[in-house]
Order: C-alpha cells, then structure tokens, then sequence
C-alpha cells in the first residue's frame, strides 16, 4: 500500500495534477458574482451621483436613518454646522440634497428650479399615486409645459392681489381672540389659517377653518348647510391624514418603510398590503381614493362653470386649458387635481409651520420683540392694510427676522 502512494506522489510530483471544474459550477460561480455585483450596483448607484457632495458615512442599506433615530429632528443643523450649509442625507438607499442657507435655498427654488427636472421619488410620495401627478414629481415634456403654463400665477402682481384675502382672513381668525379665556394653540391657529388663504387661492373654495363663530351661528351653521360643512370637514379629515402619512422615518407604513430599504420592493409590497384590511397601506389607499374623488368632483364642477370671475389657481389652470395654448393631454383632470392639490400641501403646513416657529424665537428674545412691534405699530392705523410695495420695503426688521 505504502508503495502506490509513493509511486502516485512521484507522478503528482513530476507531472502535476490538473482539475478542471464542472460546467455547473462555472456558472453558479459567476451566477453569485453577478447578484453580488448588480446588489452593491443597485445599493451604491445612487451615491456614486452625489458622492461630492459633503455628507457623514453611510451605512449600507440603512443610509444616515441611524443619525436620525439618534439626533430626531435637529440632525439637519447638527449636520450643518458639521458639513457647511449643503450637504447629502441618505434615507436608506434614497439620498437627498439638503440646503440648509436661505439664500441658497431661494436660488435652487426659484432661479435654478427651471434647472432641476426629474427630481427623485422618495418612498413617501412613491406610495402615493396622487401625489407623483404633481407638478414636483412630474417629469420630462410634461413637467416643462405644465411649469411654463402655471409660472404666470407666482408673479409679484398676482401675489400681491391676494394681500385682500389674506387680510380678510387674519381679521376674520383674530377678531376675538382678546375675548377668549382659554389657551390658544398657535401653531393650530396657524395652520388652520393657512388652510384657508391657500384653499381660497388654490380651489376658490372657503374652508371656514379659522372663523371663529358663536353657538348661535354654528346651530344655524348645522341648520341651514350642515351637508356642505360636512364635505369640507370631511375634505380636510382626509388632508391632514393624507398628510400626515408622508413620513421619511420608521413610523410610516410597511411599504414605506421598505421603499426606503430595497425601493424596487415597494410597489410590489404595497399592491399587496393594501388589499389587506387593517393595514397602515389599506388605510391610506382608502383615504387617498376619496381624497382623489373630492378632487376630481372638485375640478369638474368648476370645468362646466361658463362664466369662471375667479383668480384662484384652479380657475386659472382650466382657462389655461381651454384657450388651447396649453395641450389638454398634458393638464388631464387627474393632473390638474394633483396640482392644485399640491398647492394646498405644500403650502399649509410649510406657512404654518414657519409662522410658528417665528413667533416661538421672537417671543424668547424680548428685545427682538419690543423692535417688531415698533416697526409694526409705526406703519399707521390698525385698519390700513399694507400694499405688497409696503410690505417689500417698509418692514425690514420684520424681513430680517422672517429669515
């Protein structure tokens, strides 16, 4: 025995022993190397696009969530002071730019927006098929036709034409507020405001959120138009909880929380789970298609108006429409409701939110304070309200601390 493994030692010695692998093999090998590669193409080929862009590490698949989950909402200015004012912030997979000057964010979003078609869809929106048809989310010819019809309706003189309104609105919300004897929640107040100028702007509609009203006028309210009232606040139900639903953290829906991990899992997993009642997905798809049905009502009821005296945006888009300028395959119904929709989202909370926060800051800083109220107090009568001229140059204190 022992000399057949010294005579089959001579020979592996002197002539080598080749192994040549199955053809079976070959190809799971290169099988795995090619999921490998495509796994790490798909997780880091969104990086690759912004890897100049200043930022922290990132963690695969998890991107900078764990910066979140450890500083909550302060990690933007945490990472500010660390990274200068733009840097990229990776939700999962998903990165995004942020712009934390204000200088600069007015230079991306209205000189350069022209400049930045095709934005990205972060899981949130991605969810939301309502939400994709506005004009944010729109893409390539359609984005540019549809930017081009509605910039006529941000300039100043159209503007400035709703100083009235919001006027009559503000006068409308603080007419009592000296008589009330109990706390007032601001940033409620605020909002509520803000629902009802950008309403009146955006569909024409008074939303009556801010008016406050006696026991008598709500009976009658109940009385005489209780139908009506019930559509508006059933309306706004639906907004806030639409709203409220587009989280970019870990307290969103299942489908979300996937888009943010594996985003080509998501639309898979939410056509799935909003079948299933009970589900966070089955609960947003329902609020989403009755929200899409109020607009959709909305927006044809105004389309068989002949005789439209309104300015609102919706009004406008619709004579945009009609006069032929503008294709009709591009401004569909279901475009037109998601734009004029997105108005209200985009405006509401955002408005509401910085009038709060102002009124925060300057209340914690006395000196800041008494120097508004001057400035303010020194414009004139309490009942003269102020031209967009006025207000673009006879208040810069008060512009200072709006920054």
């Amino acid at each position: 025995m022992d000399s057949i493994h010294e005579t089959l030692g001579r020979l592996i010695g002197a002539q080598g022993v080749y192994f040549y692998p199955s053809v079976s093999m070959v190809s799971t090998v290169f099988t795995v190397l090619a999921m490998v590669a495509g796994l790490l193409g798909y997780l880091y080929r969104p990086y690759w696009g912004v890897r100049k862009v200043p930022g922290p590490p990132t963690i695969p698949l998890l991107g900078h969530l764990p910066l979140m989950a450890k500083y909550g909402p302060d990690v933007f200015s945490v990472l500010a002071k660390q990274y200068g004012p733009i840097f990229r912030f990776h939700m999962g997979r998903q990165p995004l730019i942020i712009v934390a000057d204000p200088e600069f964010c007015r230079e991306v979003g209205i000189k350069k927006f022209k400049d930045i078609p095709n934005r990205s869809i972060p899981s949130p929106i991605a969810a939301s098929p309502l939400h994709q048809k506005g004009l944010f989310f729109t893409r390539d010819a359609r984005w540019s036709t549809m930017r081009n019809t509605i910039l006529s309706l941000y300039q100043a003189s159209h503007l400035a034409s709703l100083i009235p309104t919001m006027q009559n609105y503000i006068e409308s919300a603080t007419e009592n507020l000296h008589l009330s004897n109990q706390d007032i929640t601001f940033s409620n107040l605020s909002l509520k405001l803000a629902t009802d100028v950008i309403g009146q702007a955006a569909f024409g509609v008074k939303f009556g959120l801010s008016k406050p009203q006696s026991i008598s006028e709500s009976i009658r309210t109940v009385d005489n138009q209780g139908s009506q009232t019930d559509e508006v606040s059933d309306f706004i139900n639906q907004h806030i909880y639409s709203t409220t639903q587009l989280k970019m953290d870990l307290s969103g829906s299942l489908s979300i929380i996937i888009g943010l991990l594996f985003p080509i899992l998501q639309e898979p997993f939410r056509q799935i789970l909003k079948r299933i009642p009970g589900t966070m997905d089955w609960k947003v798809e329902r609020t989403n298609k009755k929200l899409s049905g109020r607009l959709d009502e909305i927006v044809s009821n105004r389309m068989k108006e002949w005789n439209r005296g309104s300015k609102d945006f919706l009004s406008q888009i619709l004579s945009a429409r009609e006069s032929e300028n503008v294709a009709k395959n591009v401004f569909s119904p279901d475009y037109i409701s998601a734009v004029t929709y997105e108005h209200l989202l985009a405006g509401s909370a955002t408005t509401s939110f910085t009038l709060s926060s102002i009124v925060y800051l300057v209340a914690e800083h006395l000196e800041v304070e008494r120097k508004l109220l001057a400035e303010i107090d020194g414009f004139g009568p309490h009942d003269l309200v102020p031209t967009a001229y006025d207000l673009q140059h006879k208040f810069p204190y008060l512009d200072q601390a709006s920054y």
